[in-house]
């Protein structure tokens, strides 16, 4: 009977880990799809700065300082996107290895409870 509790909290725990690996990766793919779009917006900003001024040349000295500025934090979200991304590909493998381990856990609870219940 003792067994059968200690593999009932395991299962649990992997539900729990489960779970909260998925609201991870939610809260991670919206944190990416809002950055996405803030880089969309600051590139339309910048293509609108140049398009004003007419200079496309970054090095240019009479670059817009405005355009400049947007490019920069461009670069700086489209960076986070690329951790962002990483982090989330791991937690997607790591909610398919909690998957397993769940899997497992309940096949082996399934069988000890058979095996009780044959034996009670």
């Amino acid at each position: 009977m003792r067994v059968m509790k200690s593999q009932t909290s395991f299962v649990r725990l992997k539900i729990f880990q489960l779970r909260e690996k998925r609201r991870h990766v939610l809260q991670l793919e919206n944190m990416l799809s809002e950055f996405e779009h803030m880089a969309d917006e600051l590139e339309t900003q910048i293509t609108t700065e140049e398009k004003k001024t007419g200079i496309t040349d970054v090095e240019h000295f009479a670059y817009p300082v405005l355009a400049k500025t947007a490019r920069q934090r461009r670069e700086n979200l489209l960076s986070s996107v690329h951790n962002l991304q990483k982090q989330k590909n791991a937690a997607e493998l790591s909610i398919q290895q909690i998957q397993t381990e769940l899997e497992r856990a309940q096949a082996l609870k399934q069988r000890e409870e058979q095996v009780f219940y044959k034996t009670a």
